[in-house]
């Protein structure tokens, strides 16, 4: 493929600084917009930015920056998105206006300014599923809702069949399960996906939505208590303090190496196979949080058993993993980092990292508005 001029949205962060140099390995021109929101980047602009890039500081809110940033752009890559299911249980009007207006603001200059790009690529999330998918020995596979609040504060932690009442044993998600919204943030990532697959139907753009699923890697926001979990519980153990789980540490997820994650975003711009669909983009292998917080301390050589709380959090599933299939036939994406290798190299940047936990700070908030019990 020929050189791109390729725009980041958010392309300060984890994600997006990765794949800015991927971009740029690639022979691209990359142009990041990013408003260094003080959460995530709070000391500005970080050293691990590629200097290649054009830096644009704005927010995807204010339409002047997006024009500018828009100008003359053969590609755009959204990933701009205020991240965390907990926080956006109590900052509703930030995390819609972040992700869902913003989104809509983002479509409506590329509509007015008749820009025209050849390809738009939209972080999804696995939060949208919900639950994941899951299969019943009497009834096959179901959907389940939301497990009932009754159920939680039994501290009965596992999802039942909603047609037979039986225990549920978790199996790969696939793109087809219902899309059932739990928080704040998965609703906005939802409308995130949907908008933009709408738009690209209604006005010949070829767009690809990639579902991430849990990444972890190099450049996770540290001192963020509502990004990733596996940033969270390095936090906490630079900090010789236990990581904190919810629930009993058993429910499972899809951890995925950023890297990957950036090899999908790749094969998306040259794959014309996946135009106009969303798809999963995770390891495809199941890990319990307690394994991930044991590994990580394992690896930090800190022998900090990690804190079961027994505590649930409005807005959290039980379990969910991918089913790749999709991506693999048509993107021809093969995860290629296995979470072992994964952890040391993750283990190996933490090692210097300065990190203040605030994850006492993130527990008062959730108690004072009700949402951890």
């Amino acid at each position: 493929m020929s050189a791109k001029r390729i725009l980041i949205t958010g392309g300060a962060g984890f994600v997006g600084s990765h794949l800015s140099d991927a971009l740029l390995t690639d022979g691209h021109e990359v142009r990041v917009l990013d408003s260094l929101s003080a959460q995530v980047h709070p000391n500005g602009l970080p050293a691990y930015l590629n200097r290649e890039v054009e830096f644009l500081r704005g927010d995807v809110r204010d339409r002047g920056a997006l024009e500018r940033a828009l100008g003359g752009v053969d590609v755009v890559y959204h990933e701009a998105a205020a991240v965390g299911v907990g926080q956006s249980m109590y900052q509703i009007e930030e995390y819609m206006s972040c992700n869902t207006q913003a989104t809509a603001l983002l479509l409506q200059v590329l509509l007015d300014k008749k820009i025209p790009i050849e390809k738009l690529v939209v972080a999804s999330s696995m939060s949208i599923y919900g639950e994941g998918q899951y299969a019943c020995d009497r009834c096959g596979k179901v959907a389940p809702g939301p497990r009932p609040t009754e159920q939680l504060r039994a501290r009965d932690w596992e999802v039942h069949c909603p047609v037979c009442d039986s225990a549920l044993e978790p199996v790969p998600t696939t793109e087809e399960k219902p899309l059932q919204a739990t928080s704040v943030y998965a609703l906005s990532k939802k409308d995130q996906e949907e908008i933009c697959l709408l738009f690209g139907r209604t006005y010949g753009l070829p767009v690809v939505a990639l579902r991430y699923f849990n990444i972890y890697g190099t450049r996770q926001a540290l001192s963020n208590p509502y990004t990733g979990v596996a940033a969270i519980f390095a936090s906490r153990l630079l900090n010789n303090k236990p990581p904190v789980i919810f629930e009993d540490g058993d429910q499972m997820r899809d951890f995925v190496s950023v890297h990957d994650v950036v090899r999908a975003n790749l094969l998306a711009l040259n794959m014309d196979k996946a135009n106009g669909r969303a798809l999963n983009i995770g390891s495809g292998s199941p890990i319990t949080i307690r394994e991930v917080a044991s590994a990580l301390a394992l690896n930090l050589g800190r022998r900090i058993e990690p804190e079961i709380s027994a505590q649930y959090r409005a807005g959290d599933i039980r379990h969910c993993y991918a089913d790749i299939t999709a991506a693999r036939e048509a993107l021809g994406y093969e995860p290629q980092h296995s979470f072992q290798q994964g952890i040391a190299e993750f283990v190996e940047w933490l090692r210097p990292q300065q990190a203040v936990d605030r994850g006492e700070e993130m527990m008062q908030e959730l108690k004072a508005f009700g949402l951890s019990v």
